[in-house]
C-alpha cells in the first residue's frame, strides 16, 4: 500500500460521517416511533434533522477551534477604563456554535411542560461533540427554567423566566447551578454560604464563596445558601436565583480564577466569591434543598446522562466507519475478530444505553407535563440516579474503546473528536454526583420507599414482552432484587455490596429494554457479556457466532459509502 492509498482511505473514512446524524439514528428512530404519537414525532423530526445537519457544519467545527487550548475562555475582571466587569470572554466561534444551539430551541422549550422528548434529542444530538461547551449552559438553564416554571412566585418567575426560554442566542440570558463549596463537595449539608432577607418580604442577600460554578459567565445563577433560623444539613438551605448583574453593574460577586479543567474546556468554570449579592428565592425557602436536588440537580442529571449516551453514539460512529476503511496486514481490520468483538461491545453498550436515557426520558416527559402516577415518580427517582451512574460510567468506557481502535492516531487532538470526548466523558462522571454519592442515595431511597418493588414491577412487564430471553433476564433480575433485599435490611452488607448490585441491576434494565424492543441480539449479547455467568472454562463458546449474527446486521445499516 502506497502514502497516497493510505490517504485516501482516511479521506473516505471521514467522508462515511453522515451529513444527517439524526436520520441516520436508526435506533434513536425506532424509539421515537414507538414513543411518539405521529404528529408530535413529525415535528420533532424536521427540527431535529435541521439541528443535526447545523450540528455537522457549524459546530462540530467551531467546537474543534475553541476547545483548543489557545482559544479558550478566559478571565476578564476590568475593562479597558478600569472599571470592575467581572467578565469572561471567548472566541467568536464559540458565539457561532451557540445560535445554533439556542435557536433549536433546546431551552426555549421549557417554556411549556412536558417537552422531554424534544430536549432529549436536541441534547443527544449536541452532544455527539462532546460538551461542546454549550450542553452545560443548556442543562443549566432548562433546570432552573424548570424551577422557576414549577415552583416560584409569580412575580420571581415573569422577572427571570422570559429571558431564559429564548430562541436569541444574542438576546437570550443563560443559567447555571452554584451549589458546590470547597469544605461540601457532595456533602451539600456542609455548606456555609448565607442568605438573609433585605426586608422587604421578596429579596434576599447571599455572602460566601462557591467553589465549583460552571457557566461562571451565566446571566441568572441558581444557588443554594443558609437562611438564619433553619435546620442544620441540607435542610437548613434555601434556593435563590442571583442575576449576575444589578443596574447594569456586578451584583455582589468577584471571580476569583478560571478553573484549568481536564474536559468540557470551552465552557467557563470558576470559583465565585459572593458579598451581599441581591437575591430571590426560588420556591418556598423551607423548600429549597427539594427544589435543588428534586428540580435542578435531577434535570441535570437526566440531561448528562442523554450527554454521555451522545458521546458513546459518536465514538461507534467513528470506530466503525475507520475500521471499514483502515487496512492492515492485507485487509480492513475490520476483519479482525479482536477488532469485531470490539466495535459490536461498543454498540451494545451504546444502543442499551440510548434505551435507559429515553426510559428516563419517559418518565421526565409525564412528571413534567403533570401526567405521572405514584409509581411512575418512584420509579424515577430510582433511575434519575442508576441512568446517570450507570451510563457516564458506559461512555468512558465506549470512547476508550474507540481509540483503542484507532490505535495511535486515537491519540491525535486534530485526527479526530475522541480525545475530546474521552475528556469530557471523565468529567461527565462526576457531574451531578460522585458514584459513590449517587449510589449511596439509591441505597437509601430503597429504605425509605418501595422503589425495589415497583422497579421489580417494571422489569417484569418488559420481561413478559420480550419472549423466551426476557424470561431469562426476569431469572437475573429475581435475584439481584433478593441481594439488593438483603443490602437494604443489613446495613453492613448494604455498604459493601450495594455498589455492585445496582452495577447489575442497570444492566438488566438495559437488556430487558434491548429485549422488549425487538433487539433480540443485542440483549443476549448484553446477558452473555455482562450478566450470564460463563462455562466451567471461562470460554463463551457462542461467542463468534453472535458476534458475526450482530455485526452482519451492523454493516447493513452503517455502511454509507
Amino acid at each position: 500500500m502506497t502514502y497516497a492509498t493510505a490517504r485516501a482511505a482516511l479521506d473516505s473514512w471521514r467522508r462515511a460521517f453522515p451529513s444527517d446524524p439524526f436520520s441516520d439514528d436508526t435506533n434513536l428512530q425506532a424509539i421515537l416511533d414507538r414513543h411518539l404519537e405521529n404528529r408530535r414525532l413529525e415535528t420533532l423530526r424536521a427540527s431535529a434533522s435541521a439541528f443535526a445537519q447545523e450540528m455537522v457544519t457549524v459546530v462540530g467545527p467551531a467546537a474543534t477551534r475553541y476547545e483548543q487550548r489557545s482559544h479558550l475562555p478566559e478571565l476578564a475582571r476590568w475593562d479597558g477604563r478600569g472599571r470592575r466587569t467581572e467578565d469572561i470572554s471567548f472566541d467568536p466561534s464559540y458565539h457561532l456554535a451557540g445560535r445554533v444551539v439556542w435557536q433549536s430551541g433546546l431551552v426555549a422549550l421549557s417554556r411549556e411542560p412536558g417537552r422531554a422528548y424534544e430536549q432529549a434529542v436536541l441534547l443527544y444530538l449536541l452532544s455527539l461533540e462532546g460538551e461542546a461547551g454549550h450542553a452545560c449552559p443548556a442543562t443549566c438553564s432548562i433546570g432552573l427554567a424548570r424551577a422557576l416554571r414549577r415552583v416560584a412566585d409569580d412575580d420571581v418567575r415573569d422577572r427571570f423566566l422570559p429571558a431564559l426560554v429564548d430562541r436569541d442566542y444574542d438576546t437570550a440570558q443563560r443559567g447555571s447551578q452554584f451549589l458546590t463549596e470547597v469544605q461540601g463537595g457532595s456533602d451539600v449539608g456542609a455548606n456555609v454560604c448565607e442568605a438573609v432577607p433585605t426586608g422587604d418580604g421578596r429579596t434576599w442577600r447571599v455572602t460566601g464563596e462557591k467553589w465549583f460554578c460552571s457557566v461562571a459567565d451565566a446571566d441568572q445563577f441558581f444557588m443554594t445558601a443558609r437562611v438564619p433560623g433553619g435546620q442544620t444539613g441540607t435542610r437548613g438551605l434555601g434556593s435563590f436565583v442571583v442575576p449576575r448583574l444589578v443596574d447594569g453593574e456586578p451584583n455582589g460577586f468577584s471571580l476569583r480564577r478560571l478553573k484549568d479543567k481536564l474536559g468540557t474546556r470551552g465552557m467557563a468554570s470558576g470559583e465565585i466569591d459572593f458579598d451581599e449579592a441581591l437575591a430571590w428565592p426560588v420556591g418556598p425557602v423551607a423548600d429549597g434543598f427539594k427544589t435543588a436536588v428534586g428540580i435542578v440537580l435531577n434535570t441535570s442529571r437526566w440531561m448528562t446522562s442523554l450527554g454521555a449516551a451522545g458521546m458513546m453514539r459518536r465514538a461507534v460512529l467513528e470506530a466503525s466507519a475507520y475500521a471499514r476503511h483502515r487496512v492492515a496486514f492485507g485487509q480492513p481490520i475490520e476483519n479482525f475478530p479482536a477488532v469485531r468483538q470490539r466495535l459490536v461491545d461498543m454498540t451494545t453498550s451504546q444502543t442499551a444505553a440510548l434505551q435507559l436515557c429515553f426510559e428516563l426520558t419517559r418518565l421526565e416527559d409525564l412528571i413534567d407535563g403533570g401526567q405521572a402516577n405514584g409509581s411512575d415518580v418512584l420509579l424515577h427517582r430510582f433511575c434519575v440516579n442508576v441512568v446517570k451512574y450507570l451510563v457516564s460510567l458506559q461512555a468512558t468506557e465506549v470512547v476508550r474503546s474507540a481509540i483503542e481502535v484507532l490505535g495511535g492516531n486515537g491519540a491525535i487532538e486534530d485526527f479526530s473528536v475522541l480525545p475530546r470526548l474521552y475528556r469530557d466523558a471523565i468529567v461527565y462522571e462526576s457531574w451531578e454526583g460522585a458514584h459513590n454519592v449517587l449510589v449511596a442515595q439509591v441505597l437509601n431511597d430503597c429504605r425509605r420507599l418501595p422503589l425495589l418493588n415497583v422497579v421489580g414491577e417494571r422489569l417484569e412487564l418488559l420481561a413478559s414482552e420480550a419472549g423466551q430471553l426476557g424470561s431469562e433476564i426476569a431469572g437475573i433480575a429475581a435475584a439481584l432484587q433478593a441481594a439488593a433485599q438483603r443490602a437494604v435490611e443489613d446495613l453492613e452488607f448494604g455498604q459493601w455490596h450495594f455498589r455492585g448490585i445496582v452495577d447489575h441491576l442497570g444492566l438488566v434494565y438495559e437488556a430487558v429494554l434491548l429485549a422488549s424492543a425487538g433487539e433480540t441480539d443485542l440483549a443476549a449479547h448484553l446477558v452473555r457479556r455482562e450478566l450470564a455467568p460463563s462455562a466451567s472454562d471461562g470460554v463463551d463458546a457462542a461467542l463468534p457466532g453472535r458476534v458475526d449474527t450482530i455485526w452482519k446486521q451492523l454493516v447493513h445499516l452503517e455502511t454509507r459509502d
